[in-house]
């Protein structure tokens, strides 16, 4: 007797293609996910530049390299100001808990990024701010920033890639 097989018509082929049936394709293809996966790319090149550019310090750029800076990591880079920061500020600004942020700056600290000193303006508060290598991490950040998006312009041509700019500002608030 031949045992019967109740799932839906289509399931072993998605199976076996990895192909989802095209009332299941939005899942991969909407705007949420594509954003994700640009997300994605784009900080990994962002890194992988960072970490060949030959003005960051040897250890960091090592550290990039090995695939120990995250993007998470890049949240410090990205938010700390010149003049530094309270560690509540740096988490507001990024979206993460003060918890996760103090961890971030823990290890930017053993890295030799950034450092805490006291808050001039409230001896009980501490500031985060960069170090002299940190700086030049953030300028190596800059400088990959532009190349990434010279990439993203070429690959997609100058129009559509303002196009996308304005639109991500548009979305974004302005942010």
């Amino acid at each position: 007797m031949q045992e019967r097989h109740d799932a839906d018509p289509w399931e072993e082929d998605v199976t076996s293609s990895g192909v989802p049936p095209p009332e299941d394709a939005w899942r991969q293809t909407h705007l949420g996910r594509l954003m994700g996966h640009a997300l994605r790319r784009f900080d990994e090149r962002v890194l992988t530049l960072m970490a060949h550019d030959v003005n960051v310090p040897l250890a960091l750029s090592n550290l990039a390299a090995r695939n120990k800076v995250s993007a998470a990591h890049i949240h410090v880079t990205r938010h700390l100001s010149l003049r530094g920061d309270r560690i509540t500020t740096l988490a507001h600004r990024a979206g993460m808990s003060k918890q996760a942020m103090a961890d971030l700056i823990d290890q930017c600290e053993a890295w030799g990024l950034v450092q805490r000193q006291r808050d001039s303006a409230d001896r009980r508060a501490i500031r985060v701010t960069f170090t002299a290598d940190g700086l030049l991490w953030l300028q190596a950040f800059k400088s990959a920033v532009e190349q990434a998006e010279a990439e993203f312009r070429e690959a997609v041509g100058d129009d559509i890639a303002t196009i996308v700019r304005l639109g991500l500002e548009g979305y974004a608030g302005g942010a």
